[in-house]
């Protein structure tokens, strides 16, 4: 994980860091062709740090707690990114929303996983509100980021199916365990070269599709 010369990701977390696992592994595996050259994390005590360092990777904390403005922050974080000189910026849990100026300056470098089919279930507590709804389906999507909240281009998906039974806390541990699939997919899209942000459209295979693909439980839709 200390090629210079590869594709090079940044990853801003803010608590254990299980999606930021799941993209250590996959590059260990050499599924996806890059090198995670820093992660970032706004919390000092966030658990994805030690994963990181447990990895080899290199850590920053920008604690949001010194502080006095989010433009203050989003600054120093911008400063410390453009150091980096990140191909990808992967948020992975990262509990702070991200000036305008940041996502801009970033725009088409920066993604994000949200719980929720979206355009669904936009900000919080989206469990909760797939079954207050009473949906069938319920899943999770990767997106480039605008400033926009939850509302850039989708990527892909993930779905599962809502079971007789389900809480806020099993639906989510399912989603969870699909986020872990689908994040290092399309991390390894984006390394080859195969996805990127044209406009405010994503291209795919050097086209454009009328829906992201999706991944299910037992298989990955791809048309």
């Amino acid at each position: 994980m200390s090629d210079p010369e590869g594709f090079r990701i940044a990853v801003l977390i803010s608590g254990g860091g299980t999606n930021l696992q799941a993209i250590i592994d996959a590059i260990r595996a050499g599924s996806i062709p890059a090198t995670i050259t820093r992660v970032i994390s706004n919390r000092p005590a966030a658990g994805g740090l030690d994963r990181a360092a447990q990895a080899g990777i290199a850590t920053d904390v920008i604690d949001h707690r010194a502080f006095s403005s989010r433009a203050q922050y989003d600054a120093e974080l911008a400063e410390r990114l453009d150091a980096l000189q990140p191909d990808l910026i992967v948020l992975a849990g990262f509990m702070r929303i991200l000036g305008d100026d940041l996502v801009d300056r970033f725009s088409g470098r920066l993604i994000n996983i949200h719980p929720s089919l979206l355009p669904a279930y936009r900000g919080l507590r989206t469990h909760e509100r797939a079954l207050e709804a009473g949906e069938h389906r319920h899943g999770c999507s990767v997106h480039y980021v605008i400033p926009e909240l939850d509302a850039g281009p989708v990527i892909a998906q993930a779905a599962v199916a809502i079971e007789p039974g389900d809480t806020a806390e099993t639906l989510a541990r399912r989603v969870q365990a699909m986020e872990h699939r689908l994040y290092p997919e399309v991390v390894r899209w984006i390394a080859e070269g195969r996805v990127a942000l044209d406009g405010d459209r994503v291209r795919r295979d050097g086209d454009y599709h009328p829906a992201p693909p999706c991944l299910t439980e037992t298989a990955m839709d791809t048309s």
